[in-house]
């Protein structure tokens, strides 16, 4: 009782001292509100909500539980998640956060999921989406196309590595929430399972496409709404936080900690803003001057893989209604933030006489119109990445299959 008092206390004095603060500095928030609606409005608006439409329709449809039957001898043995966690995964790395928890709870609410299996499928595919990542922070923080494919190898690569560590996270659950094969599926190929699970997946479903169509509209504006709330609240407290001076003693902090490490403290601002928002750590780091580019490219590369607090808020948000802890979340994101940081520093060599090729490849999207570059790149961008990433997961998932069956008839 005495612990939930003092966070209760904890809590109200922290949300008084922030009121005080905003009607301190009431310039300040409001131009720090508008700083917030406009990322929503230009990257989260017609970057997310297509994503959040579509992943409804395709679980209306069925189209999840088929490629879940197809990918489940690649994800159980590799991360412990049934192979519908694959659909996720490759739709988490095309569109970026929090796509990944939304379809997570998702999953969940149908009985999919298990608790412990949601909780490794929401750490390891929360990332953020390639055109973020080429576009905002390696042409326009970085000034540098070329790192582009440095930074994908090291988050997206470090996202997989924090995978395959997450299966050894909890102990397998029999009982509720656990994926249950539908009712008048065969034990045929695999191929035939995949299509009866679908049509079953339909059929359970019953809406018409019309009516599936308006509460996925309605359902993805609720959502979208909500996450623009989010930013532009943590984009106050920043700006307010930095107008009283708070901030300065932070950097201060972090500016001790790097020098311990050898790391320029000139980097301290990139490592707070990133702390609580993606887009100001990454901005941050891009724009720091005089300091070598890979010190740079560690601490973009730890921003986005920690994702900052506002995202970390989104995920909170998403998964509130169901039993998925935070902590194995926000355990993992430390984690995949470390293993990122030394995915740079191992790979910054090797890549070094290739960066300048690899970014002749990459696409150089017009920064100063976001709204434009979002809807003509972000979506054909994250469209390719989605069925790349699927297309491989398949061909590995048969590979897997092919070598299953034939160790199953070796053995007999």
């Amino acid at each position: 009782m005495r612990r939930s008092n003092f966070m209760l206390y904890g809590a109200a004095l922290i949300i008084f001292s922030l009121a005080l603060l905003m009607l301190a500095f009431p310039a300040e928030a409001l131009q720090a509100s508008l700083k917030g609606i406009s990322i929503w409005w230009d990257v989260l608006f017609p970057s997310l909500f297509p994503f959040f439409v579509i992943s409804e329709m395709m679980l209306g449809v069925g189209l999840v539980h088929f490629f879940g039957t197809l990918l489940d001898p690649l994800m159980r043995p590799l991360f412990r998640i049934p192979g519908i966690g694959g659909f996720v995964m490759a739709m988490g790395f095309a569109s970026g956060y929090p796509i990944g928890a939304r379809l997570t709870s998702q999953l969940w609410e149908k009985g999919l999921v298990n608790r412990e299996e949601g909780e490794r499928l929401v750490s390891f595919t929360t990332s953020s989406d390639p055109i973020f990542l080429i576009g905002a922070v390696s042409v326009g923080f970085f000034h540098n196309p070329a790192i582009a494919g440095l930074l994908a190898a090291a988050h997206y690569g470090s996202a997989m590595l924090v995978g395959l560590l997450m299966r050894f996270h909890g102990k397998p659950v029999v009982g509720n929430n656990v994926q249950k094969p539908a009712e008048g599926v065969s034990s045929g190929p695999i191929w035939r399972r995949a299509f009866e699970e679908m049509h079953a997946a339909r059929l359970a479903d019953g809406r018409p496409l019309g009516v599936m169509l308006q509460k996925a509209l309605g359902s993805a504006v609720q959502l979208v709404m909500l996450l623009g709330g989010l930013v532009v609240f943590f984009s106050v407290v920043m700006e307010v936080l930095s107008s009283a001076g708070i901030m300065a003693y932070v950097y201060a902090g972090v500016d001790s900690v790097l020098s311990l490490f050898g790391v320029p403290v000139v980097l301290s601002k990139a490592v707070v803003n990133g702390f609580f928002e993606v887009t100001l750590g990454t901005k941050a780091a891009g724009n720091a001057e005089s300091i070598p580019l890979v010190y740079k490219a560690a601490i973009a590369a730890w921003v986005l893989s920690w994702a900052g607090l506002s995202v970390h808020a989104q995920i909170v948000s998403l998964l509130h209604h169901t039993n998925l802890r935070y902590l194995p979340f926000a355990f993992a994101r430390f984690i995949h933030g470390l293993l990122a940081v030394v995915f740079v520093i191992v790979l910054w060599k090797p890549l070094d006489a290739y960066q300048e090729a690899l970014g002749a490849f990459m696409p150089q999207p017009d920064v100063t119109r976001p709204l434009t570059t979002m809807i003509v790149h972000a979506l054909p961008t994250a469209a390719v990445t989605f069925a790349a990433l699927i297309g491989t997961m398949l061909m590995m998932s048969l590979l897997f299959w092919i070598g299953k069956r034939c160790m199953n008839r070796l053995r007999t």
